[in-house]
């Protein structure tokens, strides 16, 4: 699939930027490019194969350092009054924010 020049100016739209007739040359052979290689991946027989957590455990013996898995110790009231002083409106210990979806 080759993207079109319309194509690069529809994205370009999207994404609110402007772009020379030189920027949408170069991005439509980047796309293009870029859509090959998702083809290609795409090709390639992939069964059988154990998905990897760390793609450089392959390389070396890698190990992850996590974190211990332990609760946070529970805050007192006061503390939690505490943080909360600066904020610009609480009810019940909780953030008040303004509507933003109707």
């Amino acid at each position: 699939m080759a993207i079109t020049q319309q194509d690069v100016a529809h994205i370009a739209q999207l994404a609110h930027i402007a772009l020379t007739p030189e920027q949408t040359a170069q991005a439509e052979q980047d796309f293009t490019q870029i859509l090959e290689l998702i083809h290609e991946l795409q090709d390639v027989d992939t069964a059988g194969i154990e998905p990897l957590v760390q793609p450089l455990a392959v390389i070396q013996d890698l190990h992850l350092r996590l974190r211990a898995d332990e609760p946070a110790p529970t805050n007192t009231t006061a503390e939690r009054d505490a943080l909360m002083s600066n904020a610009p409106a609480l009810s019940d210990g909780l953030f008040l924010v303004p509507t933003v979806i109707e």
